[in-house]
């Protein structure tokens, strides 16, 4: 199974196959001191080698990632802290990484109970470091103090560099095998005082351990879309990346912190407001700012950050803030006479279609759910977020020069309130299993027999001929067929009560038996692949598009978890006598064409209902055969403002996107390889 770490990428096939064929939050300490008895140690580091998933969540790529993330929030604790300004990421030619910064640099003296100097506790003990108490950082993304020791740890060799009190230090670790076991990150000699220095900080290269993660090589597009991530989330944070194999670099630095980045997330969109509304606030438990603005969509996007990390699945401070934002406006309504004594209360889905928000908030002693820090659990951060939130808008809303801000906020919810009305119905439609089943699927759904969601798939697959043949050529123990009979409607453009109207979308949404939107329930979804299966030319592309951006609106919840793919067809089939080999893109054709030699003949398939029932499994849905794309979303912001761009209404801003970024050289280069 071929696995992408990015929506982002699924949508960029689509578009190049459309142009070929046609400083926030700094803090003054206490104690600006940070030495070794800073540093508090709670076990060792055995196990690293053993189950690196408990560690960095997986060996695959984004695993691999996620040792520079740990070197990176290093520096970022530092200067969130109000310790330095500057981090320079370099990728070497050798496969290593390296991160500098110019904050106060690691303890250098003897640790008092462990007698090492600090750098050797913070780089070989599990649980080390000056995070588990609030003196040395008030704020800390890399709570868990494993960071620093699990990148050493799954790293080939890691050498450090600290400029401290004018003299530069120098440290250097390996994983070597010692009878026939790896040891991991064992240093080799004691931290050398090497000469002296004006600068402080740390400097930090590692190789990472091509016997835990293969061939593995950093990716330049996924590093860059997170350090701008982190300029945003760092007024004031100058960040550079530049790759010493491509010649590529990049450096971002962010005046205006997040009301930059959500005038950047809404480039290409309508806004309803000249700028985001922003507000920021602190207590003894939480700091936090927001930025708010609108657009002329129909759908929210809330982006959420604790300690510089992004909380993809949201958590109790997103919860906080939503509770807030309800209450407020409901009180600023009815207060101003917009909401009349007969009126309902406006839902707080009324009050979120179209809003575009950044939650970005600190705190002590963060719970994570897991290592990869994904959902924010801490139910003092929804009390403490909520009440903040209510102070800093009755604020803002006592203000008349806010009244207008104000009441193009509560229009909105007003429209969004009647269209929640009209969706109703097809809402409940789309709940209830017995009205499915009598309207949208009779005839359609080629159910599978096993009721066990765990194992079963479903391809939703392009047109009635593709579908017949998948239905013939399918396993009906586990796969289930939907045929679509044309393109689902673009969801992007369209309110909810149209998308609901949708025939395609309604039958999609009676198939899965989650319901959509908020009313979507991950434990009713009836099967564990969502496998979106077209035709391998623009049409079927762009198809997978439309289908795609239906998800990451309205079932957003299906791509995080895992549940979608995208299925592979061939694009060709090259044989000869005792010889056939499917061939999945004109890139590969021609070595295909080698392979087979003089008297090979090409069929080239213009659809799935071109390929009879055998051919279909032996190709595509064979689970020992097939190939299949894993849709995740890794970037949220990133992949919100791409969907925008690739499947709004701003021709502009897609003309832009398209020529900056498409190739038109490919096909002729293409054409030149067969003519050979």
């Amino acid at each position: 199974m071929v696995i992408f770490d990015n929506l982002i990428k699924i949508f960029k096939e689509y578009f190049e196959k459309f142009t070929l064929n046609n400083k926030i939050g700094t803090v003054i300490m206490a104690n600006n001191t940070y030495n070794s008895k800073d540093i508090v140690v709670l076990e060792g580091l055995d196990a690293v080698r053993l189950r690196p998933g408990m560690y960095i969540g997986t060996t695959g790529v984004k695993g691999f990632h996620h040792l520079l993330w740990e070197i990176v929030d290093n520096s970022i604790d530092e200067i969130s802290n109000g310790f330095g300004d500057t981090i320079s990421i370099t990728l070497n030619k050798d496969g290593s990484a390296t991160v500098v910064d110019n904050g106060r640099g690691i303890p250098v003296d003897l640790h008092p109970t462990l007698k090492k100097s600090g750098v050797e506790v913070v780089f070989t003990q599990l649980h080390a470091g000056g995070k588990f108490n609030n003196k040395s950082y008030s704020y800390s993304g890399g709570l868990h103090g494993v960071g620093a020791s699990v990148t050493n740890a799954l790293s080939e060799w890691l050498k450090v560099e600290v400029h401290k009190d004018g003299r530069k230090y120098y440290m250097e670790f390996a994983s070597k095998e010692v009878n026939g076991k790896i040891k991991s990150g064992m240093p080799l000699g004691e931290l050398k005082d090497i000469d002296v220095t004006n600068d402080t900080g740390t400097k930090v290269t590692f190789l990472p351990d091509k016997r835990m993660f293969g061939d593995i090589t950093f990716s330049y597009e996924i590093i860059n879309k997170r350090i701008k991530e982190l300029a945003f989330l760092n007024k004031g944070l100058k960040i550079g990346l530049q790759d010493l194999r491509t010649g590529q670099h990049d450096e971002y630095h962010y005046e205006g912190g997040i009301k930059d980045f959500i005038k950047y997330i809404d480039e290409g969109k309508s806004r309803l407001f000249s700028t985001p509304l922003y507000f920021s606030a602190e207590s003894d438990i939480v700091k936090m700012e927001i930025a708010v603005e609108y657009t002329d969509s129909y759908t929210e996007n809330t982006f959420s950050y604790v300690n510089n990390i992004p909380t993809t699945e949201g958590g109790t401070h997103e919860t906080g803030f939503k509770s807030a934002w309800t209450k407020v406006l409901n009180d600023y309504a009815r207060n101003s006479g917009y909401l009349k004594e007969k009126d309902a209360n406006f839902l707080g889905e009324d009050f979120r279609e179209g809003i575009t928000c950044v939650i970005a908030v600190k705190m002590h002693n963060v719970e994570f759910e897991g290592q990869t820090k994904t959902k924010l659990g801490n139910p003092e951060a929804k009390t403490e977020v909520e009440r903040l939130t209510i102070q800093e808008l009755s604020k803002i809303f006592a203000n008349k020069d806010y009244e207008k801000i104000a009441t193009t906020i509560l229009d909105k919810a007003k429209i969004a309130a009647k269209t929640r009305e009209a969706a109703k119905r097809a809402k409940e439609i789309s709940r209830a299993k017995s009205s499915a089943d009598n309207f949208n699927l009779v005839g359609k759904l080629a159910a599978c027999t096993s009721r066990k969601a765990e194992k079963s798939e479903l391809f939703i697959v392009e047109g009635d001929s593709a579908g017949g043949s998948a239905k013939q050529g399918r396993d009906r123990m586990f796969q289930a067929i939907l045929p679509l009979k044309g393109k689902p409607l673009n969801a992007e453009k369209k309110r909810i009560d149209q998308v609901l109207a949708n025939e395609e979308i309604r039958t999609i949404i009676s198939a899965l038996e989650t319901g959509i939107g908020e009313d979507y329930n991950r434990d009713n979804l009836r099967y564990n692949k969502v496998i979106i299966l077209s035709d391998a030319d623009q049409d079927g592309a762009h198809i997978r598009a439309i289908l795609l951006t239906f998800f990451f609106r309205y079932m957003r919840n299906l791509i995080n978890d895992g549940h979608v793919y995208i299925g592979l067809p061939p694009l060709y089939k090259v044989y000869k006598k005792n010889y056939t080999e499917y061939v999945y893109s004109d890139y590969e054709l021609p070595e295909a064409i080698e392979r087979a030699g003089k008297g090979y003949q090409i069929q080239r398939y213009k659809g799935l209902g071109e390929m009879n029932p055998e051919q279909l499994w032996e190709t595509t849905m064979d689970p020992e055969k097939r190939s299949l794309i894993q849709v995740t979303i890794d970037d949220a912001a990133e992949a919100e403002k791409m969907v925008t761009t690739w499947m709004g209404d701003n021709i502009d801003a897609r003309k832009a996107y398209i020529a900056l970024h498409a190739n038109f050289n490919r096909q002729d280069k293409f054409d030149e390889e067969i003519l050979k």
